[in-house]
């Protein structure tokens, strides 16, 4: 194995694990302000609370990863993403700084503050739109380079039913993530209220995230038929892919084995996620860069392979850590600490 593709699997990895726990993230600020606007604020806040507390300062952690190590590995991408990106991406800093400033006044008395808490719910569903752009712009057609450089082709993106499908994707998936995530610390904290509506979410939000998954397949076979055809040679990662779908929600309406149903969903979108970055290969960006011909030099390469499997091989453990000492203590989670 080459170490251009070593190193976009360690990226991968990083990338997925930012896509769990963000998604966790992103969706518990969704549901905490739907649960203050329906009354039921009551039941599942105090629990959404106790999971942000000692997770928010490191969710951006594995993105950060990501970002510096594209653009050490390929530093061609920091000049076609950089430029074309440029809108979006700074939306989603924008968005992101918003969600941060929620935190801060947060631990420091503006719990109750109606403008905070919607700005907190509606940063969750809109950040994760924005940061899909830059999945959709790598499948080609949005992007066209000129001599004064690349610019983005708003117009056909905003007109994309690829696109689209994507943000849709994106969004009910945090949704979807994040309930069965919220649905197992519940059951964990021994709160039946807060574990049977954040249930009743699980079951709701699955349905549009497979009808999006299927849509978004469609999409994809009409605007890069070639990727499309490698994602059905790897037919049979999709296939596990809806094995742990169906796995996670029979588990869950029969309300069993709440932890093995988010394993199942971390599963399921692995296989999913996995199958999909594949398929992509050998490009990065289509058609403009692929992994032979964006990768940097051989010895900034093995040097960046080294230093970021050792990354993670440190992030990875201290996230455990985290979880242990903090989520999943019997005391912390029940509240009485």
């Amino acid at each position: 194995m080459s170490y251009e593709l070593i190193g976009i699997t360690v990226l991968w990895i990083f990338l997925y694990g930012y896509l769990i726990v963000a998604s966790i993230d992103f969706g518990a600020g969704f549901f905490a302000y739907y649960a203050k606007q329906t009354k039921q604020d009551h039941i599942i806040n105090k629990l959404i609370s106790r999971y942000l507390s000692p997770v928010w300062e490191v969710t951006n952690v594995f993105f950060v990863f990501f970002f510096v190590g594209l653009v050490g590995f390929f530093p061609d991408t920091a000049y076609y993403y950089g430029q074309t990106l440029l809108v979006p991406g700074s939306i989603a800093i924008i968005l992101l700084a918003i969600r941060g400033s929620f935190y801060a006044f947060e631990n420091y008395g503006s719990k109750q503050s109606n403008v905070y808490m919607f700005l907190y719910g509606a940063t969750g569903l809109f950040i994760p739109a924005a940061l899909s752009t830059a999945l959709t712009i790598s499948e080609g057609g949005f992007i066209e380079e000129t001599a004064d450089g690349v610019r983005l082709l708003t117009g056909e993106l905003l007109t994309s039913p690829y696109s689209w499908s994507v943000v849709f994707l994106a969004i009910v998936s945090v949704l979807y993530i994040s309930s069965a995530f919220l649905t197992f610390y519940a059951n964990r904290a021994n709160d039946m209220d807060a574990r049977e509506l954040m249930r009743k979410y699980v079951l709701f939000w699955s349905s549009p995230t497979i009808i999006a998954s299927l849509t978004t397949f469609i999409a994809m076979s009409q605007h890069n038929n070639e990727h499309f055809e490698k994602m059905l040679d790897l037919w049979w990662m999709f296939g596990i892919s809806v094995a742990f779908f169906l796995g996670a929600v029979f588990l869950i309406y029969q309300k069993k084995n709440f932890g093995l149903a988010f394993i199942f969903v971390m599963m399921q979108f692995f296989f999913a996620f996995f199958g999909y970055g594949a398929a992509h290969l050998p490009y990065l960006l289509t058609p403009y860069i692929t992994l032979e011909s964006g990768v940097t030099n051989d010895a900034m390469g093995l040097a960046l392979v080294i230093a970021f499997i050792a990354g993670l091989l440190l992030l990875i453990p201290s996230l455990i850590l985290l979880l242990r000492m903090f989520l999943f203590d019997a005391d912390y989670v029940k509240g009485k600490k």
